[in-house]
Order: structure tokens, then C-alpha cells, then sequence
């Protein structure tokens, strides 16, 4: 994956853009969540963490070790959140998804699984990827339940995986999607989003 290019993906519902730093002030219209935080590693719910946040996002980009995007409601036209392509391995044709992040007004409404089929269709169509791996907090039941919609497999919990920025340890729950399952849930649980974009 070539991280200095400037790769945007897009279907009827959203788009998916590089991130960027003139991206603070749009996000600090949707990052100023608490609840947002609960489960993540790092806290950016005012604009000192969110800055942090931020600056880590596109030093991590320029060092090859993440590609973070802007998710875009292309029906408002607004900044929505932002989600990443992480762990990144060419040679043995895998990526995470991760880093994700959506504002209250457009959770719940397709907006984040619009973004997943972007996502997922760019790594197995376009990246030859075998493998996308997700992961979430033990304790984030709604993640879980996101990802299970989505159709990717449950495959274990890591216990006492890593500390986060709140000083708990959380025990870490993954997820993946593997290539000979992608055509199938491309056709039943992406569906709409093919028939469109």
C-alpha cells in the first residue's frame, strides 16, 4: 500500500478521504463525545486529546504504519469521523481496519457499514488482501455486535491485552474477514451499498 498516495473511496452513502490536519475544526464537531472514549486506547474528547490524536494519525501515516481517512455523510456533507487502514502487510496479504471513530448524529445510520464496504472491497479487490482483522474492547458490546453484522467471525479475546489511556487493562476481542468469504458478503450484507455505488 503506497501510504503517500492520496486514496479516496466512495459509494452512494459516504466518502472516504486522506485525513488531514485542516481536518481539526470539523472533527472537533464530532470528537467532543465522551462516550465516544469509553472503550478506545486514547481519550480525544476535548482539544488538547484530540489534537494528540490528531498529529499521531499523520505522523503514523508518514511513517508508513497507518492511513487514516475522514469519513464524509455525503448526504449532509459533513465530517462524520474517521476510521484507518493499520498493520498493513504486504507480505502476507493482511491489514486491520481500526481506529474508528463516529459521531452520535450518524451512528446507527449505515453510515459506518457504507465505510466498512468501501474498506473492505479496496483491500480485497484492489490490495489482494487474504485476510482484514478488526478488534475491539472485551467490554464494547455495541462494536462487537457491529462487527458481527457486518459478517466478520469472532475469533478469540487476547486477556490483559494493553492498557489504555484510562489505566484499565483491557482484554481485546478480534474479529476478521477472510478473501473466500468477501463475494458472499459483498452480495447479501453489502448489497445495497454494490447496487448504488
Amino acid at each position: 500500500m503506497d501510504f503517500a498516495a492520496p486514496l479516496v473511496l466512495e459509494n452512494a452513502r459516504v466518502r472516504l478521504r486522506p485525513l488531514d490536519a485542516t481536518d481539526f475544526e470539523a472533527l472537533k464537531a464530532v470528537a467532543f463525545e465522551p462516550a465516544l472514549w469509553d472503550f478506545t486506547l486514547v481519550r480525544a474528547d476535548d482539544p488538547v486529546g484530540l489534537a494528540a490524536w490528531l498529529r499521531d494519525a499523520l505522523a503514523e501515516r508518514a511513517a508508513g504504519q497507518r492511513y487514516p481517512f475522514a469519513i464524509i455523510d455525503l448526504a449532509s456533507g459533513q465530517l462524520a469521523g474517521s476510521t484507518s487502514y493499520y498493520a498493513v502487510s504486504a507480505d502476507e496479504q493482511r491489514l486491520s481496519i481500526g481506529y474508528t471513530f463516529v459521531g452520535t448524529a450518524f451512528q446507527r445510520t449505515g453510515l459506518n457499514r457504507a465505510a466498512k464496504h468501501l474498506l473492505l472491497t479496496y483491500a480485497f479487490e484492489q490490495l489482494n488482501c487474504e485476510r482484514v482483522e478488526l478488534e475491539t474492547d472485551a467490554r464494547n458490546a455495541k462494536s462487537r455486535e457491529a462487527m458481527r453484522r457486518m459478517g466478520a467471525i469472532e475469533e478469540g479475546t487476547l486477556r490483559s491485552h494493553r492498557w489504555t489511556q484510562q489505566h484499565h487493562r483491557r482484554d481485546t476481542v478480534i474479529f476478521s474477514l477472510i478473501r473466500p468469504e468477501w463475494p458472499a458478503l459483498r452480495n447479501s450484507v453489502f448489497q445495497e451499498f454494490e447496487a448504488r455505488g
